[in-house]
């Protein structure tokens, strides 16, 4: 449908909380589709959540099947409404970076296992397991919904903040 700008941090939209979705209809579609364009379109993300392009609806797409960190062991496109994560376990610290702060990366640690309950394209609920690479990208992305961005858990903004090289 469209590539839609992405929202820099400090747009306050990206600090509120989302609201539920209450059917997967047109507009749902409509921002689903929007969310998978504008994801492969910047050429090197993971995921997108809609808050990032200004929708406040709990929507994010993840694929991280052309990454060489989460290649070999991924769901491919996952089209996420309404994500919830209803298990969680281990740890893992990861660099993370987001389309909303280009200029930092930053340590994070995140659950190494998750399982997500969520809706899908079609409406049908789906269960899945995800680990590694794919499960921090599903996590990062949930915490757009729910107003936070990797800035909010890096533990230490001195230590373990980075400012991305210039290109």
């Amino acid at each position: 449908m469209a590539v839609r700008p992405i929202l820099l941090y400090p747009d306050p939209i990206l600090k509120q909380v989302a609201r539920q979705v209450e059917t997967v209809d047109e507009p749902t579609v409509a921002v689903i589709q929007d969310l998978v364009d504008t994801m492969l379109d910047s050429g090197h993300s993971v995921g997108v959540a809609a808050p990032q392009i200004g929708e406040l609806v709990r929507v994010v797409v993840v694929d991280v099947s052309k990454s060489k960190l989460g290649k070999d062991n991924n769901h491919g496109l996952l089209e996420m409404v309404n994500p919830e994560i209803i298990e969680k376990s281990g740890s893992k610290i990861m660099r993370e970076g987001c389309m909303s702060v280009p200029d930092y990366t930053g340590n994070v640690t995140r659950a190494e296992l998750i399982v997500v309950e969520f809706t899908d394209r079609a409406g049908q609920l789906r269960v899945i397991e995800a680990c590694g690479f794919e499960s921090v990208a599903i996590q990062h992305e949930l915490d757009h919904l729910d107003g936070m961005l990797f800035l909010d858990r890096v533990s230490s903004l001195k230590t373990d903040l980075y400012r991305r090289k210039s290109k």
